[in-house]
């Protein structure tokens, strides 16, 4: 089969041998994949795929459909079916355990379908699931208009929440705001007058990043999914005391089979109707051809992006 492989830190677009299904693995023929921050980590050699996932292969979400189906029945062949993988998702086919395959809606095309895993998971994960967001509460999202940003910010709004979308490009506010009816939008340098905030969403990083439990409210909560900008940030002790603060992170790929499976269930239960209702959405940038895969990856680490960018394989 095609794959994408990483070769001393590079993408490289070639062959590699097709997956062997194990236990209750299904393989899904892969129509299209999402590319995630992850997937140039993993070529960076900072963010290893998670045993038993391909090594060499990125990608970490995918829709397609059932090529060879569970020894359970669970899944048919021909089933359109989305995942969040561990990796390996850049090819043309993947082995995966039943117990995290999703049905795609059928008012959902593939395109949309494989941007919706990783990102709308991440985003209930994080703020239903660990930052307990309720309705009424205030919700800032930083680096909003990526494609966990825009999942995080039409599930904040989707739990009931009051959405502040920090986004550094004008260009994007307008489209940014039309995710969710009432949000409010600013730049970087505005987040501290809009607040205070019960819910801060970290999808940025950087050594300063931490300074925004200055703007909680109390017991408040810090959510921190992505650190694009830098790793490290200093915290001053006081400030989150003086809120009962927490600080929260989060991140899917290295969890166990099972909590994996426990998601899928939560989120198909969450979110999966939301979906086939347009009640929330997958923005995609752009899409690529399998050919043009190093041009994605490019696209992928540029600036300026709103939504998801996404390979196609057919």
């Amino acid at each position: 089969m095609r794959a994408v492989t990483i070769r001393d830190g590079k993408f490289e677009l070639g062959e590699a041998p097709d997956p062997v299904a194990h236990g209750d693995q299904v393989i899904v023929r892969i129509h299209a994949a999402g590319l995630n921050a992850a997937d140039l980590q993993q070529a960076q050699g900072t963010y290893p795929a998670p045993p038993g996932w391909p090594e060499d292969i990125p990608g970490l979400e995918v829709a397609g459909v059932v090529e060879q189906a569970d020894r359970d029945g669970t899944w048919a062949v021909g089933d359109r079916v989305m995942a969040v993988v561990g990796g390996g998702g850049h090819a043309e086919r993947i082995a995966v355990p039943a117990s995290l395959l999703l049905p795609i809606p059928d008012q959902v095309d593939d395109v949309r379908a494989a941007g919706f895993p990783e990102a709308f998971s991440t985003a209930w994960d994080g703020l239903v699931e660990q930052a307990g967001v309720r309705p009424g509460e205030r919700v800032l999202v930083t680096g909003a208009a990526g494609g966990v940003g825009t999942a995080m910010v039409q599930v904040a709004g989707f739990a009931g929440a009051e959405v502040v979308a920090s986004v550094r490009r004008a260009e994007s506010h307008a489209a940014v705001r039309e995710l969710v009816p009432g949000a409010k939008v600013v730049t970087p340098d505005q987040e501290e007058e809009n607040g205070p905030y019960d819910v801060v969403v970290e999808l940025v990083g950087g050594e300063d990043c931490l300074r925004r439990v200055q703007w909680l409210n109390p017991y408040g909560r810090i959510l921190v999914i992505g650190v694009g900008a830098g790793q490290e940030s200093p915290l001053r002790l006081f400030d989150l005391m003086r809120v009962r603060g927490r600080v929260l992170g989060s991140t899917i790929r290295s969890r166990s089979t099972v909590e994996k499976a426990v998601l899928a269930r939560r989120v198909r239960a969450g979110l999966l109707d939301a979906l086939a209702e347009g009640r929330v959405s997958v923005p995609v940038d752009s899409v690529f051809p399998l050919e043009e895969a190093l041009k994605a990856y490019e696209r992928l680490g540029s600036a300026g992006k709103l939504g998801k960018v996404v390979l196609r394989m057919e």
